[in-house]
């Protein structure tokens, strides 16, 4: 059986380096993103949209004798139906 003594020291080494490790990487990333948030351009502005008209209202467009037909056609359909 090995030395608990060893066994803790090489644990500690392994920990530590890790813990190194992963700073650097973190470090590396944060400086790399702070350095391409001033390289890259930034996002551009919104294209400001024209105003849509309103849709046309109903019947614009159509004669007054249709919408006349179309009305005494639905009236009278009703009539035979009750």
């Amino acid at each position: 059986m090995a030395d608990l003594g060893s066994l803790l020291w090489e644990a500690a080494t392994i920990m530590v380096t890790g813990m190194v490790v992963v700073f650097l990487f973190l470090s590396v990333l944060i400086v790399l993103v702070q350095l391409l948030a001033k390289i890259a351009p930034e996002d551009a502005p919104p294209i400001q949209s024209t105003p849509r008209q309103a849709p046309p209202a109903p019947g614009n467009g159509v004669q007054p004798e249709v919408i006349a037909a179309i009305t005494a056609a639905v009236h009278q359909y009703r009539s035979q139906k009750t």
